[in-house]
């Protein structure tokens, strides 16, 4: 590939991930963060962001190389039946994230709403920005997709400069605001991680279909790190001056209006769609031959009609939830990748019982050492102890730890 195309793909998937990383919800949980105060907040933020995007760029190199998805990525590691496991944890996170950032854009729609027109539309809006999302799925993934998609970039784009400047025109007044406490700074850092760990499952159905790997990975890295930064710095400023993550006061008193709605509705529309995409992509590999888009339509219809009965109440506990599973599941898979340089799929391996007792041992620590409190969170420890602990003991597995059911040996 030529220097001009790798330029061309790294821009894309910079724009496209960036995109992606510009959506309410990620505003309000960076607004969780507010109890720390604008400077541990802030650090909290880079670093926690930092530690995550290290595992989404690797991830992404795995699927622009073997030319698989994410979820397909882990039968390297677990088998054909570990796929399915995990395909379904995957499905239930994205159609949640599907439901939470329906939920957080209705929200923040029907505050604007409420001010300019004085009405109560919060149903009509969560089915309107779901059915968008429907739309935005039925336009595909080629050519008009990714137009829309750099349009819907560029004004998200414009529109968040506007938003910083609301926030941020007295950062000296920001930082002199006083943490209220009750929030450790390894929470902090581990929420931070948790919003890019939450994309480790999905990024590779992207990168995929890259021609270089380097340059889509690092594209889609970049793109996220500094979009999903800006947000949950933005939340941050707004809980500490408003006292609520929702941005939607401050843009309907900023006399915004109607580009506050732009904000919102393009963001949760061109964030969601991957979610949605992404859902369709994990449970197709549960049922081979279904057509991706078609799931994924009916997941963005799942994730509607649960926008509709949950609420956002339980969004913090939602996240630690995330990387409770991810981090120590993909410290195994980039362990076997890079560090162990297992890179096929075999076909004859069903279960890995190894790796999964490893994962699972990983899901506890993780929780843990939430519950210690440890100045470096619980992910850093968790990546570090699993795959150390995967890569010793799974340079001496025996044969049994694996359940090989090959049609050859079933037919015995």
């Amino acid at each position: 590939m030529n220097s001009t195309g790798s330029a061309m793909e790294f821009k894309h998937f910079l724009f496209l991930w960036f995109g992606a990383a510009v959506s309410i919800a990620e505003i309000f949980a960076g607004g969780i963060l507010a109890p720390l105060g604008f400077a541990s907040g802030i650090s909290a933020i880079l670093l926690g962001h930092l530690i995550g995007i290290v595992l989404l760029v690797l991830c992404g190199i795995i699927g622009s190389r073997e030319r698989i998805s994410a979820i397909e990525s882990t039968r390297i590691s677990f088998g054909s039946y570990g796929v399915y496991l995990f395909s379904i944890l995957n499905v239930l996170q994205l159609v949640g994230w599907t439901a939470i950032m329906i939920i957080s854009a209705a929200k923040s729609a029907n505050e604007v709403t409420k001010m300019l027109w004085q009405g109560d539309y919060l149903v009509v809006w969560q089915l309107a920005i779901g059915g968008l999302i429907m739309l935005w799925i039925a336009l595909g993934r080629e050519g008009g997709w990714k137009k829309a998609n750099m349009a819907a970039v560029v004004m998200l784009f414009v529109l968040t400069l506007v938003l910083s400047g609301l926030v941020f025109n007295n950062i000296s007044g920001l930082s002199q605001i006083p943490a209220v406490g009750g929030m450790p700074f390894s929470a902090g850092l581990e929420l931070s991680v948790a919003m890019p760990l939450s994309w480790l499952p999905l990024i590779a159905d992207y990168t995929r279909y890259a021609k270089s790997a380097k340059s889509s990975a690092w594209g889609s890295g970049l793109g996220y790190f500094i979009g999903s930064c800006w947000m949950y710095i933005i939340g941050l400023g707004v809980a500490l001056t408003a006292g609520t993550a929702d941005p939607a006061s401050i843009m309907v008193a900023a006399n915004l209006g109607l580009a506050a709605l732009g904000i919102i509705i393009l963001a949760t529309v061109t964030t969601t769609f991957m979610d949605a995409y992404s859902a369709g992509v994990s449970f197709s590999s549960l049922c081979p031959g279904l057509n991706e888009k078609y799931i994924a339509f009916f997941m963005a219809v799942i994730g509607t009609v649960l926008a509709l009965i949950v609420n956002m109440e339980q969004y913090e506990s939602f996240l630690l939830a995330i990387g409770s599973v991810f981090a120590p599941l993909f410290a195994i898979v980039l362990t076997d990748y890079f560090w162990l340089k297992n890179r096929r799929i075999r076909p004859e391996l069903k279960a890995n019982f190894l790796a999964l007792a490893v994962w699972g041992l990983g899901v506890a620590l993780y929780y843990k050492f939430l519950a210690w409190e440890l100045a470096i969170g619980a992910t850093i420890p968790v990546l570090v102890l699993v795959s150390l602990l995967y890569a010793i003991v799974g340079r001496v597995a025996n044969p049994w730890m694996y359940c090989k059911l090959s049609a050859k040996h079933s037919s015995k």
